[in-house]
């Protein structure tokens, strides 16, 4: 297995570390956090230092997960996403064994694709994007850089997610639609 790095200790990253530790792919070798929480662990991984460390972890360990989450504001996700790419690290995608993605599908790098997810026939997610536990990207749809479809959301056919994007846990979009960057779309909503 390769060595990785994950990059913010919150509860999103809880749910990462169950993800990579069952695709089997990677050992992970720590967290990289806040300087306060140095020497902690979460779930049985320590936190090794903050983002200052980095450029010092990217000599002995090449791979990186952003593993902090995305709701109202990507631009923490994609700061972090650049730094990573800046110092040299790799950023693989995470795909749990447990998700279905259609064989005519792509999923760009740093992305997560969480536990039950569906990626169906002709999809593009972009990349250091987050497709949560449960949620259904159908066919032809289009996700771009840096966004989260959240748990059990519903990405119907053919449809385009700007960049930054958010779509909120049980949110449905209509099919065929083209949804703006950095679009913001609370749990429960249904996105025309």
């Amino acid at each position: 297995m390769k060595d990785i790095v994950l990059i913010g200790g919150g509860g999103h990253c809880k749910a990462v570390i169950d993800v990579v530790e069952q695709e089997g792919l990677f050992n992970i070798i720590g967290i990289i956090d806040k300087p306060e929480m140095l020497g902690t662990n979460l779930l049985e991984y320590q936190i090794i230092g903050d983002d200052s460390e980095l450029i010092n972890v990217v000599k002995s360990c090449h791979n990186a997960l952003i593993t902090i989450g995305q709701i109202k504001n990507p631009s923490p996700r994609i700061k972090l996403f650049n730094k990573l790419l800046e110092l040299g690290f790799k950023l693989p995608t995470i795909i749990s064994p447990r998700a279905y993605i259609s064989k005519h599908s792509s999923i760009g790098i740093g992305s997560i694709i969480m536990h039950d997810a569906i990626i169906n026939a002709d999809v593009v997610i972009g990349k250091n994007c987050i497709i949560n536990t449960k949620s259904l990207v159908e066919h032809g749809s289009n996700i771009g850089n840096h966004c989260h479809i959240s748990t059990n959301a519903v990405i119907n056919g053919e449809v385009i997610v700007g960049e930054g994007s958010f779509i909120g846990s049980g949110s449905v979009t209509k099919e065929c639609i083209r949804i703006d960057n950095n679009f913001f779309a609370k749990a429960g909503s249904v996105v025309k």
